[in-house]
């Protein structure tokens, strides 16, 4: 059966159509407050979505004026803005796409610099050219093409070089040239291996008031549930060896490579973390907002285990830090894990200029912010 419509009728269809845009964002908001409401996190702290809609979402630089820049482990790079400072981007643009695992994004002077897993290369003075963003200029093509553990973390360190590491294309090996921490130029000459013995690390930071680097490190797989922690380490001077592939940990000998070193020829972990809990993106947190007690804490990203017979992690986890040494380890912000099934998968974290915590969550493609308020 065929029925006329009217023009007086298509006029409410249209109608119609509206209301039914209205009610399917409101469900959407609905469904994002529901589990934004599964997050735990200490009294006084709050969560809300900061961005969404973006493809896995996973290092974050902050520009000059704010900006949000994130990498991926897609094929794009983007740029947010909160322009009227309500705690959600209203702005989002994307400064490249057709990358090749873009993960690592750093800002200097103007610049944004973007680490994909071969090349790295430089997008000039982006924050005003972000509806049009620059050619990029490569500035180095010579990492290895390896996406096992090639997903590059970049920062600058307060000697002005900018660091990238160099994951082993392994669970387990001697792989020569793999396993490192480089430093180099902004760009891109002069690479020097900072440090080595490190399975995958994708998270570092400089201690504020030592200039000390710290980074996370992924403990090897197939050890069981409880074996080897993922690590916590400090790095004050270049040239220091953290025992990978024959110590995990600082005292569990690998079965393969351990009796060729000594886990006493290594240096051991500042805190050992969660087994298996892949420990990602760190900040020492500078900002105003949290209470005092969080001042120049670690925060720590932890993607979520999948080499355990019961998942852990898929949290924000915190770190005390007493000058030289981390003093306790504990969860900050979790429930992206519920029983054995994961929502969402923490990636980085970044101190915003407000000082509020913005986290990268690469499977629901959003990046959450978390606030303090007595």
């Amino acid at each position: 059966m065929i029925f006329a419509i009217n023009p007086i009728d298509k006029r409410y269809i249209g109608l119609y159509a509206l209301l039914l845009l209205l009610v399917s964002g409101c469900s959407r908001a609905g469904n994002e407050n529901t589990k934004l409401d599964q997050i735990e996190l200490p009294p006084g702290f709050a969560i809300n979505v900061f961005a969404s809609g973006l493809s896995s979402p996973r290092q974050m630089a902050l520009g000059k004026q704010g900006t949000v820049f994130v990498g991926s482990r897609s094929d794009s790079v983007y740029a947010l803005q909160d322009t009227d400072s309500d705690g959600r981007a209203d702005k989002k643009y994307t400064i490249a796409s057709g990358l090749q695992k873009p993960n690592g994004v750093a800002f200097r002077d103007g610049d944004l610099y973007v680490a994909e897993i071969p090349r790295l290369s430089r997008y000039a003075d982006i924050e005003a050219n972000l509806q049009n963003p620059p050619e990029a200029q490569v500035l180095s093509e010579d990492f290895p093409n390896r996406s096992h553990h090639g997903y590059r973390f970049i920062k600058f360190g307060p000697d002005g070089r900018l660091y990238l590491p160099i994951g082993a294309p392994c669970n387990v090996c001697e792989a020569p040239g793999f396993g490192l921490i480089l430093s180099m130029q902004p760009d891109a000459s002069d690479k020097r291996i900072y440090a080595k013995g490190i399975r995958n690390s994708v998270g570092f930071d400089w201690q504020p008031d030592t200039g000390v680097l710290w980074f996370t490190d992924n403990g090897r797989d197939n050890l069981g549930d409880n074996r080897p922690p993922g690590e916590l380490n400090r790095a004050p001077q270049a040239g220091m060896h953290f025992g990978f592939p024959y110590c995990h940990g600082g005292d569990i000998a690998d079965p393969k490579f351990g009796d060729e070193r000594k886990c006493g020829e290594f240096a051991a972990p500042a805190q050992k973390l969660g087994p298996h809990v892949a420990p990602l993106g760190m900040r020492f947190y500078d900002g105003k907002m949290f209470p005092k007690q969080y001042q120049g804490d670690i925060f720590i990203a932890e993607h979520g285990s999948w080499n355990r017979s019961k998942k852990i992690g898929y949290r924000i986890t915190r770190v005390s830090i007493d000058g030289d040494n981390a003093t306790q380890y504990e969860p900050f912000a979790s429930g992206w894990l519920q029983g054995q099934s994961a929502w969402g998968r923490p990636a980085d974290v970044l101190v915003a200029p407000d000082g509020a915590l913005l986290v990268s969550d690469d499977q629901s493609g959003v990046i959450y912010r978390i606030s303090y308020k007595q």
